[in-house]
């Protein structure tokens, strides 16, 4: 248990990325108790400096031996780097909490949604690592965890429309780019994507798999049953990536083991902790990707019965995933591991 006013030292790795921004922004608008704050980043950033606290910090080289006397260590540098020096930071006695895909399925190390299960946090100790799920799953779960407590939900039927952040910056340029271009009568080029992103959406996110659902979807499917620890619910997802800059938006469609009415779930989500109910149709206010940008609430709104079936319901979803969706749900995590566990 952490003793109060006591301050950590704090290294983010890949701090000159978007989510690594995002996160050093997190930790200031969350005013999280830092002693040092050590930037890391690929040798191309080092010497760069960046803003935080009203406080120029130079970038350092992240190596395996930039760990010393780090007691939390904020991963958003890849994958392949996760692999690469998350466990030399938890060997220096940090905890990591990777925003990567390298650690999610991992059954030794905790994938944690704050909102929806901040107990797996207490298994940490294993590996010293916990894993920041996907974005989409993250917004969805928040969601859907006062539902499932109430009623059990059976089956999830998920489809997303995803903004071009999600990629990366070169895909916030790309998008940019075919938009001028399209105005201005000239021809769209596409590199990031397969096909143009402007006006258009492409059903595939991630690389497709034997099954024929892309990795995107597993994601949705594999994390959805770890986080609620449960492995008999049915999940299935279609992603979309849309031309959006910021904030993901899902529609999501439940099946529940027990009776439960539309107007039981907006009062349940109106004081959802995360949660943040826009739900006012015959007004035209429902949750907008251009409304959640830089919102640290998950949005839900056209909560209505599905009348398909007996005991569905369907949920509009919407979320910064640059926030939420990674830097955010990052440093939630951390702010418990302080409080109860450091």
């Amino acid at each position: 248990m952490s003793e109060q006013n006591r301050k950590y030292n704090v290294a983010v790795a890949g701090a000159t990325g978007a989510v690594g921004g995002a996160m050093l922004d997190v930790l200031e608008r969350l005013d999280f108790p830092i002693n040092e704050l050590r930037l890391l980043a690929s040798e191309r950033s080092v010497g760069k400096k960046l803003k935080f606290r009203e406080q120029e910090i130079p970038v350092q080289l992240l190596s395996k031996d930039a760990f010393a006397g780090i007691e939390i260590a904020l991963f958003s540098a890849g994958a392949a780097r996760s692999l690469e020096f998350a466990s030399a930071a938890a060997a220096a006695g940090a905890v990591v909490i990777d925003n990567s895909s390298a650690f999610r399925m991992d059954d030794e190390i905790p994938l944690v949604v704050p909102e929806v299960n901040p107990h797996a946090i207490a298994r940490y100790t294993k590996r010293g690592i916990i894993a920041n799920p996907n974005c989409s799953t993250i917004q969805m779960l928040v969601a859907l965890k006062p539902i499932h407590d109430r009623a059990g939900i059976k089956r999830i039927v998920v489809s997303t429309y995803q903004a071009v952040s999600g990629t990366g910056a070169k895909a916030i340029a790309e998008l940019e780019a075919q938009v001028k271009a399209y105005a201005a009568g000239e021809p769209l080029q596409n590199n990031v994507y397969p096909h143009q992103i402007a006006f258009n959406c492409l059903p595939h996110i991630d690389s497709f798999l034997d099954n024929g659902y892309t990795k995107e979807e597993m994601k949705m499917v594999n994390e959805t049953r770890k986080i609620f620890e449960d492995q008999t619910i049915g999940v299935t997802a279609t992603t979309v990536r849309v031309p959006v800059f910021y904030g993901h938006s899902e529609s999501v469609n439940i099946e529940t083991a027990k009776k439960i009415s539309a107007a039981e779930v907006k009062e349940l989500l109106a004081t959802a902790p995360g949660v943040k109910l826009v739900d006012e149709p015959s007004l035209s206010i429902y949750p907008l990707a251009l409304d959640c940008a830089g919102k640290l609430e998950t949005l839900v709104g056209r909560i209505r019965e599905d009348e398909s079936i007996e005991n569905g319901i369907n949920l509009w979803v919407v979320a910064d995933n640059i926030l939420k969706g990674a830097a955010l749900n990052a440093v939630q995590i951390a702010e418990i591991v302080v409080r109860d566990y450091l």
